[in-house]
């Protein structure tokens, strides 16, 4: 509804007046206060200005002109800031931190590591929380309408399991890179480009971080002529080399730089040595 106040997003409101700790601005219903730490520099009675409004520590309705890391109904990749008898505390770019109760987390959370949260507004107490159990919080939908096999796509990787990393969907899908199929360190909690392998029946996604068929197969071709060139044609791998030192030198598994070499060598590109490749 318009003109209605809105706690955990933001809002434009309207200065009514100044008093010495700062700003009070037209709540619709009640006088919302701006800190002095928060008041811009120059304003003017009836100035508007965009504000975040969520509860401080009192429980007390306040603006900030900080932006949080994420608002409600968004999800965040957020650190753990503490950890309390009443549950656990994120930071989120305010003053007060952002409470996760223990009943909404789906493990032990620690200080000083990053999970993947969604923010709601409580409906009991009208207080901004957050959840751990981000999956009983995604819309549902039909995954085989939204995605293509072969699409490429922007994830957020969020967990590691024992198959491989959990990754978020256009915020509202699962996926999974399977761990033998990741070659490269993965940046948690930033976007990440992968590619869809398959979709699953149960609406998840199976990803991988290289393209699919030829396109796949041309990128790794090209990558090895490339490391070819910058090394004056000669490149001291071969198919006994360890996976580990073909990882270190080019980013791909073994298997790949095999079928690559295996490319360049039936188009006459390379010659295949006992201890080394090299550019005829």
């Amino acid at each position: 509804m318009e003109n209605e106040l809105k706690i955990g997003e933001y809002n434009r409101l309207r200065i009514i007046k100044e008093v010495p700790f700062g700003l009070y601005l037209d709540g619709y219903e009640d006088e919302i206060l701006l800190p002095l730490q928060y008041v811009p520099e120059t304003y003017q009675i009836d100035d508007i200005l965009e504000v975040f409004i969520y509860r401080d520590s009192e429980d007390r309705i306040i603006a900030t002109t900080l932006k949080p890391f994420a608002t409600i109904n968004q999800f965040a990749y957020l650190e753990v800031h503490s950890v309390t008898p009443l549950g656990v505390f994120l930071e989120w770019g305010l003053a007060k931190h952002l409470f996760v109760p223990f009943s909404q987390q789906f493990q032990k959370m620690t200080v000083g590591r990053s999970y993947l949260v969604y923010i709601y507004l409580d409906a009991q107490t009208d207080r901004i929380v957050a959840s751990a159990r981000v999956e009983k919080f995604l819309p549902v939908v039909d995954a085989e309408s939204m995605f293509t096999i072969g699409d490429k796509i922007e994830v957020i990787p969020f967990e590691y399991t024992d198959l491989g990393i959990k990754c978020l969907v256009n915020n509202c899908v699962i996926g999974l890179l399977f761990k033998n199929q990741v070659f490269t360190k993965l940046n948690m909690g930033e976007l990440t480009p992968v590619y869809i392998s398959n979709i699953r029946a149960d609406g998840k996604l199976d990803l991988r971080l290289e393209p699919m068929g030829h396109v796949r197969v041309d990128n790794q071709i090209t990558r090895v002529l490339d490391a070819l060139k910058e090394n004056n044609g000669v490149l001291m791998l071969h198919d006994k080399s360890p996976a580990e030192l073909i990882y270190d030198q080019l980013g791909m598994s073994k298997k790949d730089f095999k079928k690559a070499v295996g490319g360049l060598y039936k188009s006459k590109q390379i010659a295949i040595h006992h201890d080394c490749i090299s550019l005829l």
